[in-house]
């Protein structure tokens, strides 16, 4: 079912940052798991997907990441919570693991994928050192937070996306070192409470002309 430009519009309007959530209210199963297809579903460059998106459940976990969050109680409150963390250090074996599945997804020979190995290698290997690539992993990864805001506010979900995080105690409490990942941002997800006064208030954005040109 495609969704018409009044709808789409009326529900980018209506999310926002969710400050306050209800922590009684939850997402149920099914409309968590399409959220997680549409993270499952994010396009990224050459489609090789360096991240890795931690769901985390535990109560006691949550816990420790509020201390790490500087005390928002997004964390804890909210039904869901994702960490989206880069791959770090990305190599041919990652590109050689995402070449497999796509002869397999696509039932093609290994060989014929071979002229886009070579690119890959020669972008995202040669042509950048560690740093720089996991500088380019963490834009990557703000492609994929941008389809979960986006895919909450077409499901009635309220999130919110938060960058008031002390990454490197997250990677220590969910032991993401490792596993040779990095947190970069996360994203809490649920229902809002009906006294948040945040949702009442008018967005506050540039007008259309000073954003966006046409040439």
């Amino acid at each position: 079912m495609v969704i018409d430009r009044e709808q789409l519009v009326a529900q980018l309007r209506w999310r926002y940052a969710t400050q306050q959530f209800d922590p009684q209210r939850k997402i149920s199963p099914d409309d968590w798991a399409a959220l997680e297809e549409a993270l499952v579903l994010t396009p990224s460059s050459f489609g090789i997907q360096p991240w890795k998106f931690v769901v985390v459940n535990d109560k006691m976990t949550r816990e420790k990441l509020l201390t790490a969050s500087w005390g928002q109680r997004q964390i804890v409150d909210a039904s869901h919570l994702v960490v989206f963390a880069i791959k770090k250090n990305l190599s041919e074996r990652d590109i050689d693991a995402y070449l497999k599945r796509a002869a397999e997804v696509r039932g093609v020979p290994p060989a014929s994928l071979d002229g886009s190995r070579g690119a890959m290698v020669g972008s995202l290997i040669k042509g950048m050192d560690d740093a720089t690539r996991n500088i380019w992993a963490t834009h990557q990864v703000y492609i994929a937070l941008g389809n979960f805001l986006t895919s909450t506010a077409l499901m009635g979900i309220d999130a919110c996306p938060m960058e008031g995080i002390q990454p490197a105690k997250y990677d220590e409490i969910l032991g993401l070192g490792q596993q040779n990942l990095g947190a970069i941002v996360v994203a809490t997800a649920g229902y809002r409470v009906a006294t948040d006064k945040d949702a009442t208030l008018k967005k506050v954005r540039f007008p259309k002309e000073d954003v966006i040109v046409h040439v």
